[in-house]
């Protein structure tokens, strides 16, 4: 039987790695994984330069392939673990541009629905007819769905309501008071096992703070780079929306400014909406957020960009100083979504917090957090 951690190296290795197996031959499923890897990997040009990946008799998607992209991916959902799948497909839409992935209604009726998947949706629904539209929409729907589920219950902890020290009878896992519990049981400490022998736990109580109106008004960069920000937007201003103490809007722009408030509660609707791609004018779509504000000292500003700014990056400057002037909350955030990991335009962002802004990055539940802590003041 051939070594599975020698069958991984030839995986990885494409044609030019059958050296490391010897005189032994892959199995079954280990030859149908690489002939499901050289399809996406084998038009790798870098790589068949490389002598990485040479392909498996095909021309690295130069040539006709007898397999297509529906028969490719009902392979790959075969083959490889979910966590694989994801990869190769978001490989085949993001560094390959295999459109039919999300074009194909083929494809669209039997597919997963990831973030991945999500993404190429926004990229490429311009290019999609009504039908394929509706299709795509599933993938929208379903992806959307998790991450909503996943932010509303952050956002039900960030609003719950803060802890005091007053000790309380509800006894919740969340509002034990570790603390107060080790020094009441710290006499029943047993050296021989060492462990503590807890008789009475304590817990926090939790009051609801009184909640005055604020505002929350997020203007999010729509290029083609922030994708991720755009939908983790969409899903924030919707967990948010409705939430007592708590006014949102949501605004979109590239060169121009589109408020998309009104859409706000139904976010698959908000991001079927959305155009990405284009220019950016980052001080027009701040100077847009400030002319939303009501009361300055009740309003949190989030501008979320990558800052490369293509207006006028004076006129940015001095309208988030204006704004931190009159007292409003500014975040200037160079990512908003899961990894809260970005890439950014450093020397601006600079000059933004040189002006009392919050620049960073954050998770949904950052922000939601960050919201939170506000609003209960």
């Amino acid at each position: 039987m051939t070594d599975p951690a020698l069958q991984r190296w030839r995986l990885l290795l494409g044609t030019p790695g059958a050296a490391c197996l010897g005189d032994q031959p892959m199995d079954a499923d280990a030859v149908a994984r690489d002939a499901a890897l050289d399809w996406l990997y084998g038009r790798d040009e870098d790589l068949r330069r490389r002598g990485v990946r040479t392909g498996s008799g095909r021309e690295g998607g130069l040539g006709p392939s007898a397999l297509t992209t529906a028969g490719w991916l009902d392979d790959i959902t075969r083959l490889f673990p979910k966590e694989t799948v994801e990869r190769l497909q978001r490989d085949a839409v993001e560094q390959y541009e295999i459109h039919d992935v999300v074009t194909d209604p083929a494809v669209l009726e039997r597919i997963e629905p990831n973030p991945a998947l999500l993404r190429a949706v926004l990229h490429t629904k311009h290019l999609m007819n009504p039908q394929v539209l509706r299709l795509a929409r599933r993938i929208v729907e379903a992806v959307v769905r998790q991450l909503m589920d996943k932010l509303a219950a952050e956002v039900r902890v960030a609003f719950s309501g803060t802890r005091t020290r007053r000790p309380s009878r509800l006894r919740i896992a969340r509002n034990f008071d570790v603390a107060r519990t080790l020094r009441a049981n710290l006499g029943r400490y047993q050296p021989d096992t060492g462990k503590l022998a807890i008789q009475t736990p304590y817990f926090f109580s939790r009051v609801r703070r009184h909640l005055q109106q604020w505002q929350v008004i997020l203007l999010v960069d729509q290029s083609g780079s922030m994708v991720d920000s755009v939908i983790h937007s969409a899903v924030t201003a919707a967990c948010l929306w409705g939430l007592p103490g708590v006014r949102t809007h949501l605004v979109a722009f590239d060169t121009s400014v589109v408020d998309l408030t009104r859409d706000v509660d139904d976010p698959v609707e908000l991001l079927m909406k959305v155009q990405l791609g284009g220019g950016t004018d980052i001080g027009r779509a701040a100077a847009y957020g400030a002319g939303l504000i009501d009361d300055p000292r009740r309003a949190i500003v989030a501008l979320i960009s990558d800052f490369y700014e293509g207006g006028d990056p004076g006129r940015l400057v001095r309208t988030v100083r204006g704004m931190v002037e009159q007292g409003s909350k500014v975040l200037c955030l160079a990512a908003l979504d899961s990894q809260a990991n970005p890439s950014y335009d450093r020397q601006l962002a600079q000059r933004l917090a040189d002006q009392g802004a919050h620049v960073g990055a954050m998770t949904p539940g950052e922000l939601a957090s960050f919201v939170a802590e506000h609003v209960g003041r």
